[in-house]
């Protein structure tokens, strides 16, 4: 079964390169130019692939790298301080409310029974 595949092969090519002699050098010019340009078109894809692979990817990294700065803990350290401060100074004001229970101190808030009691003799003290 090889031999008959042998011998077509060699009748085709045969008759590629009897035919190839008898071309006209203007069509032998066109067709030069169509190889060259089927050569070029077949190495571009390989570059548009990587460009349609970068560009999301680096579409979705920009995307990331904005979302990390948004929510960093660097911005709620930054953040803090001023409304800390803020808060230093509403207490300064406002001597009469209790302290916010996430910046009191876990000691103090154990026995509230015990501030509303001298709370209440205090004031009768100060009457006397």
């Amino acid at each position: 079964m090889n031999a008959p595949d042998n011998n077509l092969e060699r009748r085709a090519r045969a008759l590629y390169r009897e035919a190839s002699r008898h071309v006209d050098p203007a069509t032998a010019g066109r067709l030069r130019a169509a190889r060259r340009e089927a050569l070029a078109a077949a190495n571009a894809p390989a570059q548009h692939h990587l460009a349609r692979v970068l560009v999301p990817a680096g579409a979705f990294a920009a995307v990331a790298f904005a979302a990390l700065m948004m929510w960093s803990p660097m911005q709620h350290r930054g953040s803090s301080a001023p409304s800390s401060a803020v808060a230093a100074q509403t207490v300064e004001v406002d001597g009469d409310l209790p302290p916010d229970p996430t910046n009191a101190d876990p000691s103090m808030v154990q026995n509230l029974d015990f501030y509303g009691w001298l709370a209440t003799n205090d004031a009768s003290q100060a009457s006397r």
